[in-house]
């Protein structure tokens, strides 16, 4: 390692050693939350460790590290509100478009894909097989035939057994009449 590395490190060890603590405290002062100030305080070395010939200066580090960490909290404050506005527009339009669901129609959906892919977890292969390739990835019976070296005639069983079988183990699709 040379001689201007190693002084390098020596320097940002001895700022960190000496500054960290303060500024952490600080940051946890203006943000009200440890967990956010300790972030910012490690934003705020990675950011100066990132501009290593600014080390080389440095006549107040206190002074450094807070106009430092002050710029990090305009850029984090500036994306805060850009994402609200983001996730403001986005509900906004969502929420006009038809069929839009509610959060508890989502929540209905993902418990009966949970139910479905349990019921399905107890089938025989060929027929989960079967079921998978017809109904998600839309092959037709007689692919599927072929694929799986049966008749069509059998893939239409496979496919009756596992919606029989769904219907059976699953509350969300009995209740539907599905």
């Amino acid at each position: 390692m040379r001689a201007n590395e190693s002084s390098l490190q020596q320097r940002v060890a001895t700022l960190y050693t000496d500054h960290h603590g303060w500024l952490q405290a600080w940051l946890r002062r203006k943000l009200g939350d440890a967990h956010h100030a300790a972030d910012m305080a490690h934003d705020t070395f990675v950011r100066i460790i990132a501009s290593r010939d600014v080390l080389l200066g440095i006549q107040e580090p206190r002074a450094y590290l807070v106009t430092t960490a002050r710029r990090l909290l305009v850029d984090r404050s500036r994306r805060q509100l850009i994402e609200q506005a983001y996730v403001a527009e986005l509900t906004s339009l969502a929420q006009t478009l038809p069929g839009y669901p509610s959060p508890d129609e989502i929540l209905m959906a993902v418990q009966a894909l949970e139910q479905i892919s349990t019921a399905l977890d107890t089938l025989p292969a060929k027929v989960r097989e079967a079921f998978l390739r017809h109904y998600l990835q839309e092959q037709s019976q007689a692919d599927i035939a072929i694929a799986q070296g049966v008749s069509k005639r059998m893939v239409q069983k496979y496919l009756v057994q596992a919606l029989l079988h769904c219907r059976r183990h699953c509350p969300a699709m009995a209740a539907q009449g599905a």
